[in-house]
């Protein structure tokens, strides 16, 4: 992985966001970096990049996981499987030295990166683990066979798996906690979209909406149980859902796969990175749903995206085999910023 210069020939596209003051918004429609990411799997099942809020990026490389400092630039080989594919990474919010690595031979290992050590291995009878979610110290693994394992971290190594959520048929390729920690999301290749809760045996909500397979959900960061869903190439919408009622409260038909789902931390705004036809990055205001950027670039389909712990960078990961950043939100728009020193300037050197 090493970097590229990004093309800076795109003018910047100017929006104006609607306000008590009336502000220009520039959205660059050009990446800020690009890096290369040799060996990066094109599986729109997997989940393979994450953004810790300590500001380092970890991307799955095959059997190879590698982290780069976005504050120095520094990149690091965290693990080398010679025999395992890795499926899915994540960073622990709260705990952001652990990162968890699902493989493809039903196992999720918990890496604590300052002692360079793995401390845990979860085991995933259900197959390769292609998403993982994080609810403090519990560990949520999907799995190929559409099982859900909740693992206890506070629990020993034997009896960590304290239940299993069993609501799909095909692998669970979307997985995430709501921010309050009540609510897990998951998506699977059957097209289903289910809603889980702790208290009950079933899911609370089993939405069938979508026609494709549903890898693209996140939850609203300012508003509770507000999730947002996204389908495959033959669906091709985004979907927005309460979770309490159960009701669909919209649906968009964005004309390309729908890959990945980021919402702003600092506006009522939502990021969708794009597979077939387009390959593209959008930008879209909430709730209305007008489109405020369209950004290109990648050549293959977008099938990951991270943000930044300060909100205001996004990082997309194609089958182009290259990562992308782009600075899409203002930080003064919000919270201010983690770390101003993304290191984006910086010379990054190459791994082989």
């Amino acid at each position: 992985m090493h970097s590229k210069t990004a093309t800076t020939t795109d003018k910047p596209t100017e929006f104006t966001q609607n306000s008590k003051k009336t502000v220009p918004r520039i959205i660059p429609s050009s990446a800020e970096k690009v890096l290369d990411a040799p060996g990066l799997i094109d599986d729109y099942y997997l989940n393979l990049l994450d953004w810790s809020t300590r500001n380092i990026v970890a991307i799955g490389l095959g059997g190879v996981l590698y982290l780069w400092n976005a504050s120095t630039a520094a990149i690091t080989e965290l693990v080398n499987y010679p025999d395992k594919t890795i499926t899915s990474v994540n960073w622990s919010p709260i705990n952001p030295q652990y990162l968890a690595i699902g493989n493809n031979q039903g196992t999720v290992e918990i890496w604590d990166i300052e002692r360079n050590t793995d401390i845990r291995e979860l085991q995933c009878p259900g197959g390769r683990v292609s998403s993982i979610a994080w609810n403090n110290s519990i560990v949520s693994c999907g799995c190929f066979d559409g099982s859900i394992i909740n693992h206890d971290l506070r629990m020993n190594n034997s009896r960590s798996d304290i239940s299993m959520f069993n609501g799909h048929s095909g692998e669970v390729c979307g997985l995430k906690w709501s921010p309050d920690g009540t609510q897990l999301a998951s998506g699977g290749n059957d097209n289903l979209l289910n809603i889980w809760q702790f208290d009950l045996e079933g899911p609370k909500f089993t939405f069938t909406q979508h026609k494709a397979a549903v890898k693209a959900v996140a939850w609203c960061p300012w508003q509770s149980n507000l999730l947002a869903s996204g389908g495959g190439s033959v669906d091709r919408t985004i979907k927005f859902w309460n979770t309490q009622t159960g009701a669909c409260l919209n649906s968009l038909d964005t004309e390309s796969q729908v890959c990945s789902i980021i919402w702003s931390k600092n506006r009522k705004e939502l990021v969708s990175s794009h597979g077939f036809t387009k390959n593209q990055i959008c930008v879209w205001k909430y709730p209305s749903m007008t489109k405020l950027a369209e950004l290109t670039g990648h050549t293959q389909r977008v099938m990951h995206m991270a943000m930044s712990p300060d909100g205001t960078t996004v990082c997309s990961a194609s089958a182009d085999e290259t990562l992308r950043f782009w600075r899409i939100f203002d930080p003064s728009s919000g919270r201010k910023p983690v770390n101003k020193d993304c290191g984006f300037n910086r010379s990054v050197r190459c791994i082989r």
